[in-house]
């Protein structure tokens, strides 16, 4: 499920759920939020996250994922890779959709391979991302690209998402590794410093809980249901607002 390798001081780890185009569920979040954890405690001074196949993450896995402790697993694995004191790398080899650009806008840095893309396709779906996401998101790309993505579902390719700051370099796994490579010779005081200034983006303050309550009501309705049955059928959803 997780695959991590290690040279010199950066730690590579990869998902490997292929098979579901390495969706996320609940132990794949876990696995994911203890292989960072332990990179850290080893003392790597940069990690590396990407996918095995030709996908990097095609979101949370719609099989399995409808309730408060799948949500409550994903953003503890999120906001570990937010809050370790060490740069994390998305190295995006191909789609990241929902889950999978929430895990590459947590990390510090994202190297998207040219056939690479992001989308957040929770409005087809019956569900919501958090706060966290879309202020996230907003700060990185702009709100107006960020309301594109989340309310008009459109999908950022590789160059637009360079273009407007989202990928900091098209390139591949190797490149990313590289790139890895050469921060592990910066200062890592200095850049722990950076990362906490940067991701003081407005994500940090408690949400409202009846924002929290909101995005719960969304994943547990009915129109849930009706978009997890609508994509297994194939088939446009039909939501009712319940």
């Amino acid at each position: 499920m997780i695959g991590t390798s290690r040279d010199g001081d950066v730690v590579t780890i990869e998902l490997q759920r292929d098979e579901r185009r390495n969706a996320l569920n609940g132990d794949l979040c876990d696995a994911l939020r203890e292989a960072v954890d332990a990179a850290v405690d080893e003392g790597a001074r940069a990690i590396v996250i990407t996918g095995r196949g030709t996908v990097f993450c095609a979101g949370a896995d719609l099989s399995e994922v409808y309730s408060e402790e799948f949500m409550a697993k994903l953003l503890e694995m999120l906001h570990t890779i937010d809050s370790v004191p060490v740069p994390v790398i998305a190295a995006v080899n191909g789609g990241a959709l929902g889950a999978g650009t929430q895990l590459a806008i947590a990390s510090d840095l994202r190297v998207v391979a040219p056939e690479g893309f992001f989308g957040i396709p929770a409005a087809k779906l019956g569900i919501a991302v958090d706060r966290w996401t879309v202020h996230r998101l907003a700060s990185l790309v702009g709100p107006g690209p960020a309301r594109t993505m989340l309310i008009g579902l459109e999908m950022l390719g590789a160059q637009d998402a360079y273009a407007h700051g989202l990928a900091n370099k098209i390139g591949t796994l190797a490149d990313a590794q590289a790139w890895a490579q050469k921060i592990t010779t910066l200062a890592p005081l200095t850049l722990q410093h950076y990362k906490l200034a940067l991701n003081d983006d407005g994500t940090q303050t408690p949400e409202p809980p009846e924002l929290r309550a909101a995005m719960y009501k969304a994943w547990l309705s009915d129109d849930a249901k009706e978009g997890r049955l609508a994509h297994k059928e194939k088939r446009a959803p039909k939501f009712t607002g319940r």
